[in-house]
């Protein structure tokens, strides 16, 4: 003999439930942060993307890795562009109004991602070049003896 089970109306609201996406955002703070910092760090192959508050601390970051850009594709300024949205929409949420950028490398993406951000309806109250460049470089090598 087999016994059938039945399932109380209760548990099927529950699993109603857990299937649902939940409503809150992905960025969420105890405080709101009106000011803030944007590092945008480029290279050939890949765009990231940091959102801090005036003292540094990180609030949100993002890359086009991140995202589900694969390969070559990570360096575009497409790819680039669809970071600094990300960040928009999370710089919002956060309640972030004024931005300082620092930017950082010799990337494809660095003024697409600075574009898209500020697209959002933050402003921007500086942009700043912190791209390490060497004084004089690395020692050349020693001349060849034959």
């Amino acid at each position: 003999m087999t016994k059938k089970t039945t399932t109380k109306p209760e548990e099927k609201a529950t699993d109603a439930k857990a299937v649902q996406p939940p409503a809150a955002p992905a960025v969420s703070l105890k405080r709101k942060v009106e000011a803030g910092q944007l590092h945008v760090q480029s290279t050939y192959n890949n765009t990231k993307v940091l959102l801090a508050d005036t003292k540094g601390n990180a609030l949100a970051a993002s890359s086009s890795g991140a995202l589900g850009f694969k390969g070559a594709k990570k360096g575009t300024p497409f790819a680039a562009a669809k970071v600094g949205e990300i960040l928009g929409d999370k710089a919002k949420v956060i309640g972030i109004k004024e931005v300082q950028v620092f930017v950082n490398g010799v990337g494809a993406g660095r003024e697409s991602s600075i574009r898209a951000f500020a697209s959002k309806g933050v402003s921007i109250s500086s942009i700043r070049d912190v791209t390490a460049v060497p004084h004089n470089g690395v020692k050349p090598k020693k001349p060849r003896r034959v």
